[in-house]
């Protein structure tokens, strides 16, 4: 028996080493001509194809045909595709393959790593690991910023896949006693564009600094722009380009119907609300620009009960309540999400109908990205897009450019339902309310002020009054940096012979009426140490404590002393009794002390029974009498 066991062992042993080689040698066999249109035509092992299966993944798309008989062949990848075109099956299924033909255990540490921009894209790339490889004998691990860092360190190193963010890796790496990254055999940077436009160049090139120069390394990415392409020749060997819909009409998916409407500021929360009255059987994604603007039209809505489901999600949430809220709207069949650009790049939300852009996106790769959270794997869906009359022309030229096709719409007004009365009431009866419209206006001003693009963003000529009274506030908020900027802008586009001429004495004045009052504050501010000294406000303000302690009795001698008469007291009422200046003399640990429950009970004064005659006269219970009446009652 135990000779039979050897030679079952021995043939299972044989029959995976075969099927190993197998594999292998299929894989090197792919050329770049290979046309396959389902994952079962590919060399994968049976237990990726199992994972596949039961995930309902059959056929692929375009860029997993062209770029995974590349990958599996060990080619470096430069990918680019839209939005929801499959490319995450296209780098995890070659990496799962490659760490499983080389029977990566995990005794042989992190053979794999994926990269992502943001934390929910790297928690969706992580879910789809564990659908896929659910029958590998592969350990995964999510690192991302946000949680325990001691849990992860704990952990870190048993792990021969890692999805994470960049900030949070090289913490790992600098942080970590034993994370080591000498054997990594796969490296994936997904959403590329994106990891670079939020300024973690510095750390990916860090990153690439500590991990092994021979390796396989897959870069995704929706555009590629000259950044991209500078990491690529940083990162990449040889690589091969695999471009989807390069030579496409459309930058965005043909089943993708995109509409934009025009209309004044004041108006866009009136008309989004009727459209979300209208379109309860939907579901859809809002972007605004701030979480500001995400909160305070999330807290109005949900008061005014449109009847559908309504959440939120922006970058000032935790990460457990954004990972929360991201799964409930994906499980929902009808819901609207309010949402930044968090929520833009990347992620696979299943079913979304609509697409509202109710602020327009900063350039038109934004525009691509947010649309492309519907419509993905080739389904129908629908984008709105809202647009102020100053950014029409502007917005319109930039699409254009991009191959962006889109139709203008009309709104009737009258299915348009205004809310600016309710706003108002919102903002009266709640502070916190009003508080939020405060800073959601403020937000979208300054967001407007710091785009880039000032052919399409023009800040002066938005109506701010308008605005204002259309989130319900009373007046306009002040916003100082406008005020600072138009001053600092009017005197750099001065010609020099006016400043020169404005520098002498009789202009002086003229000019310092121009100059806003914080402009003259910051410049009266003192440069040294000293005149900071000097230059120093309420400085005989002080607390009692203060008092008490710097306090050295009376017999001190002071400057007051060389007056010819001192005004000892002002005020020589003494309406106060004795009791009460001496409660004014106690420190406030006394009062509290003197305020409690117990202390009251202590000290309140004992009660006396008494008891009521015939008469009605009161007398004590236990009343002493004198020796003589005593007597006479005998």
């Amino acid at each position: 028996k135990l000779n039979r066991g050897k030679q079952q062992r021995k043939f299972k042993h044989e029959k995976a080493q075969k099927e190993l080689e197998e594999l292998e040698e299929n894989c090197k066999a792919l050329t770049n001509d290979s046309k396959f249109e389902k994952f079962g035509e590919l060399p994968l092992s049976l237990l990726t194809l199992k994972g596949l299966q039961e995930s309902n993944y059959v056929e692929m798309t375009e860029i997993q045909r062209k770029a995974l008989p590349l990958v599996l062949r060990g080619e470096d990848i430069l990918g680019a595709a839209k939005t929801g075109s499959g490319k995450t099956l296209a780098f995890l299924i070659p990496l799962i393959e490659t760490l499983y033909r080389r029977q990566w255990s995990q005794l042989d540490g992190l053979g794999a790593l994926v990269i992502a921009p943001t934390r929910e894209l790297a928690v969706q790339i992580f879910e789809v690991l564990r659908k896929v490889g659910r029958h590998h004998f592969l350990s995964a691990g999510l690192i991302i910023g946000g949680k325990d860092l001691h849990i992860e360190q704990e952990r870190i190193n048993r792990m021969n896949i890692l999805i994470c963010t960049p900030g949070r890796l090289l913490q790992h790496m600098d942080q970590t006693a034993g994370f080591i990254c000498d054997n990594l055999q796969v490296l994936v940077l997904d959403e590329a564009d994106l990891i670079l436009d939020m300024g973690f160049e510095k750390t990916v090139n860090a990153i690439i600094e500590n991990i092994p120069k021979h390796r396989q390394t897959l870069l995704f990415s929706a555009t590629l722009t000259k950044s991209v392409k500078d990491l690529a020749r940083l990162s990449l060997q040889n690589p091969e380009h695999v471009a989807v819909h390069e030579d496409s009409d459309h930058s965005t998916p043909p089943s993708l119907l995109q509409h934009y409407l025009v209309c004044e500021l004041p108006e866009k929360l009136d008309i989004l609300f009727s459209f979300i009255k209208s379109h309860l059987q939907a579901k859809a994604l809002v972007f605004l620009s701030s979480c500001k603007q995400v909160r305070f039209v999330f807290e109005t809505f949900c008061k005014m009960q449109p009847g559908v489901i309504l959440l939120h999600l922006h970058g000032k949430q935790k990460q457990t309540k954004r990972v929360e809220i991201f799964n409930k709207f994906s499980s929902l069949k009808h819901a609207y999400l309010f949402a930044t650009d968090i929520a833009a790049r990347g992620l696979d939300i299943p079913a979304v109908d609509w697409v509202i852009q109710l602020d327009a996106p900063g350039n038109a790769d934004i525009y691509i990205h947010r649309v492309g959270r519907t419509a993905r794997y080739e389904a129908s869906g629908l984008a709105l897009l809202f647009l102020l009359p100053s950014e029409e022309q502007g917005m319109l030229k930039a699409l254009d450019q991009k191959k962006v096709p889109i139709a203008k719409t009309k709104v009737k007004s009258s299915k348009t339902m205004s809310i600016q009365k309710q706003l108002q009431s919102f903002c009266f009866q709640d502070p916190e309310i009003k508080y939020l419209a405060q800073k959601a206006f403020i937000s979208y001003m300054r967001s407007i002020y710091l785009q880039s693009d000032k052919s399409i963003f023009k800040v002066d000529e938005l109506p701010a009054e308008e605005f204002s009274a259309s989130l319900g506030l009373p007046g306009v908020p002040k916003i100082k940096f406008v005020k600072k900027s138009q001053v600092k802008n009017a005197i750099r586009e001065k010609p020099k012979e006016v400043t020169d001429y404005e520098s002498s004495e009789d202009n002086q004045s003229s000019n310092s009426d121009n100059v806003s009052d914080e402009e003259k504050k910051k410049n009266s501010k003192p440069k040294t140490r000293i005149e900071r000294i000097f230059n120093r406000k309420n400085m005989s303000v002080f607390t009692d404590h203060y008092k008490k302690l710097v306090d050295r009795g009376s017999d001190n001698i002071t400057d007051e002393d060389d007056e010819f008469i001192i005004l000892k007291r002002v005020n020589h009422e003494l309406s106060l009794d004795l009791e009460q200046q001496n409660r004014k003399k106690l420190s406030k640990r006394k009062l509290l002390k003197a305020k409690s429950k117990k202390s009251a009970i202590k000290n309140a004064a004992k009660g006396n029974k008494l008891i009521f005659d015939d008469d009605g006269n009161p007398h004590q219970v236990y009343e002493f009498q004198d020796e003589k009446e005593f007597h006479l009652v005998d």
